[in-house]
């Protein structure tokens, strides 16, 4: 898993990120960090380190929610079949992506919620015709049950040809 000098690494991240001083951080904390300030979905990912109701998280829940950004090394690929999925596992971050998404935790990316978050990616550049279209089309490819909504299966089938490793590795880390 996480070795020492990563630990030591993180925790001094970790420790300049927060302002107060009280070992957690808030999500203003988060703010400052440069590349998720201009993130689109910067606060969708600061919010993933939050409990629900929570606005603190302490160093624990910092790592936890950074090992779903890790790459995933070589060697831990042959790693014991049944111990646990690692955090960085290719469906643990796709379950995480996923989440960014499914605004309402319905377990479904409705037309709604893709329109939201393309929205956030893409600014306000593009039409809402133009975003609508991108929508549609989007979920027709995906959609297979006909439900007019992307289920986690569907988002798997789609991303089948994505590099999620290379997508999902914050760089902000090293």
């Amino acid at each position: 898993s996480v070795s020492h000098s990563q630990i030591t690494r993180l925790y001094s991240r970790f420790t300049s990120l927060d302002k107060g001083e009280n070992g957690t951080l808030s999500r203003e904390d988060f703010q400052r960090i440069p590349e998720l300030a201009i993130n689109p979905l910067g606060d969708r990912i600061i919010n993933a380190f939050f409990p629900e109701g929570s606005d603190q998280v302490n160093f624990r829940g910092f790592m936890r929610t950074l090992a779903h950004f890790r790459p995933i090394e070589d060697n831990e690929k042959s790693k014991d079949q049944n111990g646990p999925e690692p955090l960085n596992s290719r469906s643990n971050k796709l379950h995480f992506a996923f989440r960014l998404y499914d605004l309402d935790k319905d377990d479904k990316i409705s037309r709604d919620e893709l329109l939201q978050v393309l929205r956030m990616m893409v600014g306000v550049n593009i039409s809402d015709e133009q975003l609508g279209s991108i929508a549609d089309r989007t979920i027709q490819e995906a959609d297979q049950d006909g439900d007019s909504a992307i289920s986690f299966a569907e988002f798997v089938k789609v991303l089948e040809k994505v590099d999620v490793e290379q997508k999902m590795s914050i760089r902000f880390l090293h």
